[in-house]
């Protein structure tokens, strides 16, 4: 536990909108932790006792299937709200986020949602519109992973990955984070033989570059196009 950074929760666009005053009062009822990497927030099955806010660093949400097969189901980035059970009507945390990189996060009771967005309409909004982008991309990957060839989904994952945590290096995009092909492959469904094989190939054709737990987007463009491409 350590002191709330607020130059780090001002900006964020959770926030946008709210005064000074409430943001305080809200920044007062807050608990911040240190996650370091490799550790977990909490897991899959716990009782959801509070909701959260990720400062700075990456989570990976790990899910455990009725079957066994583990998947990582979102990448939480600094600014989003998880762990927020009661506001999808669960009791239980549905997964277990595991910090990709050193992370700082924030915690609230969670009985203490509801007052929050009573009292505070703005940031009731913003939370609003955060959940249901959550959930538009939840139900992109559901119809990728039920409609598209393994390609194609890779492709679209890499893509967003570039789109929300690519930092520009020259030429190339940079994921800003340790990631595997081992969790790509967890990403997408499949395996981390076809994951290699087809990141392998995108390398040859110089769409991507990798290397231990990095990953490199060389050419946008042309994974943009093997995404959009129809299967016959």
């Amino acid at each position: 536990m350590s002191m709330i950074d607020r130059t780090l929760v001002s900006t964020l666009p959770i926030f946008a909108g709210m005064e000074e005053s409430a943001l305080d009062k809200l920044l007062s009822d807050a608990v911040q932790h240190n996650v370091p990497k490799g550790a977990k927030v909490f897991e899959q099955g716990e009782k959801a006792k509070l909701f959260y806010l990720l400062l700075q660093g990456r989570l990976k949400v790990m899910q455990v299937t009725a079957d066994g097969q583990q998947l990582i189901v979102r990448v939480v980035h600094p600014g989003d709200l998880f762990g927020f059970a009661l506001a999808i009507g669960r009791t239980e945390y549905p997964g277990t986020p595991v910090a990709v990189a050193d992370s700082i996060v924030l915690a609230w009771p969670m009985h203490m949602m509801n007052g929050f967005l009573a009292r505070n309409p703005t940031l009731a909004i913003n939370a609003m519109q955060m959940i249901g982008q959550r959930l538009d991309q939840a139900h992109n990957r559901i119809r990728e992973m039920s409609t598209q060839e393994v390609e194609r989904r890779i492709a679209h994952t890499v893509i967003r990955l570039a789109q929300e945590a690519g930092i520009h290096e020259g030429a190339d995009i940079r994921i800003d984070f340790p990631i595997s092909r081992q969790d790509i492959a967890e990403m997408t469904g499949t395996t981390l033989h076809t994951v290699s094989r087809i990141l392998s190939n995108w390398e040859s054709k110089g769409l991507v570059k990798g290397g231990r737990q990095l990953l490199l987007v060389a050419n946008l463009s042309g994974l943009k196009r093997l995404a959009e491409h129809d299967d016959d």
